[in-house]
């Protein structure tokens, strides 16, 4: 049995990818060692994940952001900025009685270290949350739900996923690998590791994962609590450490700065979580009952490179980090969305030489920021002193428009680009969601997973140029109300600009555009 890509792991990363190389034409297999997909072992599998926007700009454009947004936990459009109702009806008849409005209440747009952040302080005229479209988003989705809904999408295209079969070893050769599952033999071109943070293919392979160790033991679980009362809802800081009550009920998170769990494989019992958080809290709260519970640690390791030779790494197995700030699952998705059409076209053999390498070379420092990102708000939770006066001026800061937007940014992932690209400004960044003239919109023509030259000009040298790439790049000509200053704009099919013009189009840079990104060209006369 041979195929282009072995894929080990069925979580969000690997099903994603694997969707993505099948819509390309690629024989792709995935091997998952749990046999059943509803089994919530996975850290917060009953609970919630947010979805940053350029995750939601992935299911927008891959014809999945109507799914998603059904089976989300909740979900806001980040640009809904109106006004909150009044606190209470104290300050609503304070507002009628003086002619003053009232202060809106706060309007949750996440955390950083359990600082939340204030929504009705953030600046969405900010360029970098403009011209997202119908992805100009976000929400909460269950693990299980979105694990559930892309199993769906690779049942739709095909995908062949063979559950409860563990990836045990496998042997390289100079045109393949044969992997090994127990008694079962498969023969791939190429081998992916989706296979989370203990990721079996990494350790095989020999990725050096260098990092920092952990400091902290944290649990995350749905529990039945006899006087929730005793609780304070939310984030909640104490001289023990940290534990958050909901928003779901039974949820908790528990944060102690005690070191790390003397052993990660023990089973985490009633009696181990309520007297964790009765140590935290500071109550005598009791819990009668668990649903599901997982273990964590501020472990931030990352490996240095996502590819050696014919194996690569995404998702957890590239990269794991404290799961504060939620940007996991969110840079899992990135990964994928980024590897699948180059390693598509590395096997389809029109890939330009240096492509696959750009993978690393532009997910690699987004995955370092991530872990940065989560170490800083490990720091500040700390109990001793100086990170409670560190955390109360982060706090000032986040309580600013400018503090607020500022983080908010970093949170959502808007500021995200590839590059330095050079030339126009919009090279590297994610494609504008353009209107175009018949009222469609660009991200909808993404849904086939191919590059897309948009001709905004009706320019016919610029597009008999990129006809020398037909089957690798599809052309639209349509004009934009949106952007009039745009004439051409290359799209990868990841949805990153590759190539952009205003005024009469310099061809030149358009040709070394395509040949960068899509190969060598046709010669002019075939």
């Amino acid at each position: 049995m041979h195929y282009d890509v072995a894929i080990a792991g069925a979580g969000p990363v690997g099903l994603l990818l694997a969707c993505e190389l099948k819509l390309a034409g690629v024989s792709v297999l995935v091997l998952e060692r749990l046999a059943d997909p509803n089994q919530p072992i996975k850290a917060g599998g009953m609970g919630q994940r947010g979805l940053n926007v350029p995750s939601v700009e992935t299911f927008y454009r891959r014809g999945l952001l109507p799914q998603v947004r059904a089976a989300a936990l909740w979900w806001v459009d980040a640009s809904n900025t109106a006004p909150q109702p009044a606190r209470d009806a104290a300050s609503s008849a304070e507002s009628v009685s003086t002619g003053r409005r009232a202060p809106p209440a706060p309007k949750f747009a996440g955390h950083f270290a359990g600082i939340t952040l204030d929504g009705n302080l953030i600046d969405y005229g900010d360029a970098d949350f403009g011209g997202r479209g119908p992805a100009a988003s976000g929400g909460a989705i269950s693990m299980q739900s979105l694990e559930a809904l892309l199993a769906q999408r690779a049942a739709e295209l095909q995908v062949e996923i063979r559950r409860g079969v563990a990836l045990t070893g496998f042997d390289t050769s100079t045109d393949g690998l044969t992997v090994y599952a127990r008694d079962l033999v498969f023969h791939a071109g190429w081998l992916v590791g989706c296979d989370g943070g203990r990721s079996t293919v990494r350790k095989l392979a020999g990725f050096e994962f260098p990092g920092t160790d952990p400091e902290i033991t944290g649990y995350s679980a749905m529990v039945d609590i006899a006087d929730p009362e005793k609780l304070s809802p939310g984030w909640n800081r104490t001289a023990k450490g940290l534990y958050v009550h909901g928003p779901v009920p039974g949820r908790i998170l528990i944060v102690e700065f005690d070191g790390p769990p003397a052993d990660r494989e023990a089973p985490i019992t009633l009696e181990t979580l309520q007297t964790s958080l009765r140590n935290v809290s500071g109550t005598d709260v009791t819990l009668t009952g668990v649903h599901v519970a997982t273990s964590f640690t501020d472990n931030a390791r990352q490996a240095r490179t996502y590819r050696l030779g014919r194996v690569l790494l995404a998702g957890d197995a590239a990269h794991v980090h404290s799961p504060f700030g939620g940007q996991g699952l969110n840079l899992g998705i990135g990964d994928a969305m980024n590897l699948g059409w180059k390693l598509a076209a590395t096997v389809k053999g029109w890939a330009p030489g240096e492509l696959l390498d750009t993978y690393t070379a532009e997910r690699h420092p987004i995955g370092e920021w991530a872990l940065e990102w989560t170490r800083a708000q490990v720091a500040l939770m700390r109990t001793e002193p100086h990170a409670r006066a560190l955390a109360a001026v982060v706090q000032d800061l986040i309580g600013t428009g400018t503090g607020a937007t500022y983080f908010a940014k970093k949170i959502s992932g808007v500021w995200q680009r590839y590059g330095p690209q050079g030339g126009h400004p919009l090279i590297g960044r994610s494609a504008p969601d353009l209107e175009l003239e018949d009222g469609s919109r660009l991200g909808e023509y993404l849904r086939h997973g191919q590059a897309i030259l948009f001709d905004l000009a009706g320019n016919v040298d610029m597009r008999e140029l990129a006809s020398r790439w037909v089957g690798r790049l599809r052309i639209v000509c349509a004009r934009s109300g949106d952007r009039p200053d745009l004439t051409g704009l290359l799209v990868r099919p990841d949805g990153y600009v590759a190539w952009a013009a205003e005024g009469e189009p310099d061809l030149a840079s358009a040709g070394a555009a395509f040949a960068r990104w899509l190969g060598t060209a046709r010669s002019a006369a075939a």
